[in-house]
């Protein structure tokens, strides 16, 4: 049996450096386990216990590590700067035509009307999404001054 622990050490270990997560390391820690269960002349069964108990130690201490490194990386894209943020309206927005333009945060985007009415030149905006290059407002009911 410590030959079969053995290869299934290596097996997890092999699945583990091919993928980009953690998905077999706790599976190959439980497999050295029983493996040493396994030199110790103990049963099948208890190696099998102890390669299952082995395992979900390791899943559990190392739980709270694969969340903290887990996490993508949040980078912050020009989506995520002008979602939410209030514009001005540069060329009146017309979604029959297939018209409008906002400016926001510096720069003149175009731009639909999220509910489909048209809005003029000149109104505050605030802007509800974004599909490609084209951001999607609403009328603002703000009176501060434009973020830009």
């Amino acid at each position: 049996m410590m030959w079969l622990w053995l290869g299934a050490v290596v097996l997890f270990g092999a699945v583990e450096v091919a993928t980009a997560g953690l998905v077999s390391i706790w599976f190959a820690i439980g497999a050295i386990g029983a493996f040493f269960a396994a030199l110790g002349h103990l049963s099948v069964t208890a190696q099998l216990v102890i390669f299952a108990a082995v395992s979900a130690v390791a899943l559990a201490m190392t739980r709270p590590l694969v969340k903290q490194f887990g996490r993508a990386r949040h980078v912050p894209t020009n989506l995520d700067r002008v979602i939410g943020r209030t514009g001005r309206v540069m060329e009146k927005i017309d979604n029959e035509a297939a018209s409008g333009a906002v400016y926001v945060d510096g720069k003149t985007w175009t731009a639909r009307s999220a509910g489909g009415e048209p809005i003029p030149a000149g109104a505050r905006v605030e802007i509800e999404g974004m599909e490609g290059v084209k951001l999607f407002v609403k009328k603002s009911e703000e009176t501060a001054e434009v973020v830009s």
